[in-house]
């Protein structure tokens, strides 16, 4: 735990920094508008999983591997094999549910605060309301359980989603050629902010969080947004008042219709 959450902050305060140094988009609120919600919300869930599901997903895993079952104990699959397929499976669960989250309305409910921040840099990978962390904590146990990965595969890929989370949504300018490079592989800040843009199609697209590979062989890929990364609009069409950053009204947010009474991006 301690070691996730060290990588986790380093990370986060590397990307930060390279978002001062590098920034792929000319900010348009203070960061103190923005910041004390995406990080108290993510700090709240973390306590309510703390509270509701007082295990972790490594401590499902040992778990699991004691009592032998799950598919990777019941075949008895070599660490050397199960930890790299057990974290692309893991991966590829992640595409699946954020597809699904938002493809279910009451699911989109949920999902639908990160997608309502109108700015996007490394804090929008903490703004997730924290009954979507719960939910999404109950799918990944449920998963862990089935699989039954080793407790190695499951704390790198934690640390791995953590990390690569931060990176794609980060407010960062790659190099053009470097961007087409690492994207052959990776998710990028340009890959990614394609899904925040408040073009339905486009915020239903590019779901992968760490292996991009998913959203060319599902269909769901989009190279580049239509009005460009610099003047695209982030965020929801309906949401565009600067009252969705503060927290109270981010917390209420699954609650509450938007003004125009459009169910979100939801198809």
């Amino acid at each position: 735990m301690e070691f996730r959450l060290a990588a986790f902050v380093g990370i986060l305060i590397i990307m930060m920094s390279a978002e001062a140094i590098w920034s792929r988009r000319k900010r348009l609120f203070d960061p103190l508008m923005r910041w004390p919600g995406n990080f108290g919300v993510a700090m709240l869930g973390n306590i309510l999983i703390m509270v509701l599901l007082p295990v972790t997903a490594v401590g499902v895993a040992l778990e699991v591997a004691a009592r032998g079952t799950g598919l990777f104990n019941v075949l008895a699959v070599p660490p050397v094999i199960a930890v790299p397929v057990a974290m692309i499976l893991l991966d590829l669960l992640i595409y699946w549910q954020h597809r699904l989250f938002h493809a279910i309305p009451v699911l989109w409910r949920l999902h639908r605060m990160h997608h309502t921040d109108l700015e996007i840099d490394a804090s929008t990978a903490l703004r997730f309301h924290p009954f979507e962390l719960v939910v999404s904590m109950l799918i990944k146990l449920a998963a862990i359980a089935l699989l039954g990965p080793p407790a190695l595969a499951v704390m790198l890929f934690e640390i791995t989603l953590n990390a690569c989370a931060i990176f794609n949504h980060a407010n960062v300018k790659l190099p053009l050629w470097l961007d087409a490079l690492v994207r052959r592989l990776i998710v990028t800040p340009d890959m990614h902010r394609v899904h925040h843009s408040s073009i339905p199609d486009e915020t239903n697209s590019n779901f992968g969080f760490c292996l991009s590979v998913w959203d060319r062989w599902f269909g769901s890929y989009t190279a580049q947004p239509q009005l460009g990364h610099e003047a695209m609009n982030i965020g929801l069409a309906e949401y565009r008042d600067r009252v969705i950053l503060r927290p109270d009204r981010m917390l209420a947010d699954p609650f509450v219709s938007p003004s125009s009474g459009v169910s979100g991006s939801n198809p």
